[in-house]
């Protein structure tokens, strides 16, 4: 029988044959997770022989990452600032950009707002990272989709933040009440054309949701479009909307920002210095 050394190399060549990146990474997570092992844990049984039933157990998992699944969703958790959440394809995973803005905002933040909107919830990443960090807030999650808005309860109940946010299902600001107001409204909405999401890579095209990648026009700014038009409606003076964007269309957005009423806008990089965040401060 094979020891876990010999299980990790041979799983590290077949993804790597199949155009896998990082695939020695992915092979010890993967391993790992079926054994119920991290990573240290996994290096100090490099020798131990495995038996057949724990093979069977990590069979699956490495023919699932062969097909392009994303090791996310298989693994079932990623850790977004400082939570553990659930994820699977009923929403996004949650990426680096999105934590970055996060960290943006509470950055940005003279103080801590008292009402805060995630639009587009998915996952209920944003909405609880915030919620956590600003423990006196009362936060508000949207998301149209069922599945999404599903996820992101279990994702509150998990973290025990489930008191602290509140879930409706909404296209953006359609189902909220007409007099809602909020010091924070942030958004990490759909913002790719169809070519762009044509164009991504196939763990992304073909196993994440497509109606959250998405958006209308040529350019994919029909959510965001939306989104700045409704929100000075539902901010308090001085209030902001945060927003994630695509890296080419601050251009054509700032126009439009501006045009919407907001006294100051400002664009914002990622973690690659290319403008993806934008700012709008009422």
């Amino acid at each position: 029988m094979p020891t876990v050394l010999e299980i990790i190399k041979k799983t590290t060549d077949f993804l790597a044959g199949r155009g896998i990146e990082s695939a020695r990474l992915n092979a010890e997570l993967l391993v790992g997770h079926a054994l119920e092992l991290k990573r240290m844990q996994l290096y100090l049984q490099f020798e131990r022989v495995l038996a057949e039933p724990e093979l069977d157990k990590i069979r699956p998992l490495v023919r699932r990452r062969g097909q392009n699944e994303p090791l996310q969703y298989i693994l079932g958790t990623v850790e977004f600032h400082g939570l553990h959440l659930r994820v699977d394809p009923r929403a996004l995973i949650p990426r680096p950009e999105t934590e970055l803005l996060v960290d943006l905002l509470t950055r940005e933040l003279a103080g801590p707002p008292a009402r805060v909107l995630d639009l587009g919830t998915g996952s209920g990443a944003i909405a609880l990272a915030l919620a956590k960090h600003y423990p006196a807030a009362s936060v508000t999650a949207v998301d149209l989709n069922e599945g999404a808005l599903a996820l992101a309860k279990e994702n509150a109940q998990s973290t025990g933040l489930a008191e602290r946010v509140t879930f409706f299902q909404s296209n953006w600001f359609e189902q909220l009440p007409a007099d809602a107001r909020f010091g924070l409204i942030v958004a990490n909405p759909p913002y790719l054309s169809a070519a762009e999401t044509a164009a991504t890579a196939r763990e992304v095209r073909e196993f994440e949701p497509g109606a959250a990648l998405t958006s209308g026009g040529e350019e994919g700014l029909a959510d965001l479009q939306i989104i700045i038009a409704g929100a000075p409606r539902h901010l308090e003076p001085g209030g902001l909307l945060a927003v994630e964007t695509g890296i080419a269309q601050h251009a054509l957005l700032l126009p439009v920002v501006r045009a919407a009423g907001f006294a100051r806008v400002e664009s914002r990089p990622d973690l690659t210095g290319r403008d993806r965040f934008v700012l709008a401060f009422l």
